[in-house]
């Protein structure tokens, strides 16, 4: 296995981009999390991330941090929303940066 890695991975910046109704959960836009080194999820200190918007973002970070076809929906698109609908708090899903990084360490 080389030093440099077998695979390129991009860190991932998801925030809150916009809330269409009131917020609950006590978010702002501009509060977000960052996932770096394929699974690291950080918060800035004394900050949270609703759990329910996270879950509902969570099942496309694993696609956004890899290589996408270009017709790919998913290389397309980088707003998701919060399933309460009532606060329709949208999330915008940022490529941060490219890491190289050794496949066998992370299974």
């Amino acid at each position: 296995m080389s030093d440099d890695g077998d695979m390129e991975i991009y860190d991932l910046r998801v925030s809150v981009d916009r809330i269409e109704g009131r917020s609950v959960c006590g978010m702002a836009v501009g509060d977000h999390f960052d996932l770096t080194e394929s699974a690291h999820l950080t918060i800035p200190d004394g900050k949270h991330f609703c759990v329910y918007a996270l879950a509902s973002v969570l099942p496309f970070l694993a696609a956004k941090q890899r290589e996408l076809a270009a017709g790919d929906w998913l290389a397309q698109d980088s707003h998701f929303i919060c399933p309460d609908p009532g606060e329709r708090l949208v999330m915008k899903v940022e490529r941060t940066g490219k890491r190289r990084m050794n496949s066998a360490d992370l299974t």
